[in-house]
């Protein structure tokens, strides 16, 4: 997605803040913004990050941790020791491609692009290319229920597709109290929810993936340290979930460390 100003970020930001901590009750009894639980973070263990790698998507299936990286000229998919850092496996993109989000499916992984209107189905043990299939607009994130894809564009809106034709199926729209949350970027299925990054604050929405309705907020605010930071470190973007370890794995774009945290209600 495209790079924003500081201020257009920080006034982002201030929005994502007053929705989440503000209470907006009304007349008629719905729920205000107090019914939905704010999540904190402690950070179990840290695992060293390849820094120059420009975070898209992020999934770690069976013991392996594999990763979308965008950028033009700098886009790839690449398989990843967890523990090391060390790539294992890459493909590169041409130069004219931006990579974004990642899923897993069986034995395909499946990559968007940027604003190509294409994606890419690659072979999961050699990294070939064995299909590729189009979407209007722009591709942000992607993850996969054991049912459907499910698709994000930057908007407020989440794609439902067929996991075969990648055909569209169906879309909700997400929203809490104040309406429609927008910025909907890397996501993750996980326990029934689906987990989304918001572009470009340091904030994830835990959302129903049969409403569209947010169920919880995630503050990861000093999540990379000021200590921890390097000059090109940019926003939180990459979520994976451990099934087997119940380990929830978060970094960003370009940061040093992925971080295993436990989440606990504010």
């Amino acid at each position: 997605m495209s790079r924003w100003s500081s201020d257009t970020v920080h006034r982002f930001i201030l929005a994502v803040l007053v929705v989440v901590f503000l209470s907006c009750a009304n007349d008629n009894g719905a729920s205000t913004i107090d019914d939905i639980p704010i999540y904190a973070y402690s950070i179990i263990e840290r695992f060293p990050h390849d820094n120059t790698a420009y975070t898209q998507g992020l999934q770690y299936v069976d013991g392996v941790l594999y990763e979308s990286a965008g950028q033009y000229g700098e886009s790839n998919l690449r398989r990843v020791d967890l523990e090391t850092g060390d790539i294992e496996q890459i493909h590169n993109l041409p130069n004219n491609i931006f990579a974004e989000g990642i899923t897993v499916v069986e034995d395909r992984i499946i990559q968007l692009t940027w604003q190509s209107s294409v994606g890419y189905v690659y072979d999961r043990e050699s990294f070939e290319i064995i299909d590729q299939f189009y979407y209007p607009g722009e591709g942000w994130g992607i993850t996969f229920d054991g049912n459907r894809l499910i698709m994000s564009d930057g908007s407020s809106i989440l794609t439902f597709l067929d996991p075969e034709t990648y055909e569209e199926v169906y879309n909700i729209e997400v929203w809490s109290e104040d309406g429609p949350v927008t910025g909907l970027n890397e996501l993750e299925y996980i326990n029934g929810e689906v987990y989304a990054n918001i572009y470009p604050t340091s904030y994830i929405a835990r959302i129903s993936p049969e409403t569209g309705q947010v169920t919880g907020w995630i503050n990861l605010t000093g999540l990379l340290s000021a200590e921890e930071r390097t000059p090109r470190a940019e926003v939180l973007n990459g979520i994976a979930y451990d099934e087997e370890e119940n380990r929830l794995l978060l970094t960003g774009k370009r940061w040093p460390y992925i971080y295993h945290v436990e989440l606990f209600e504010e």
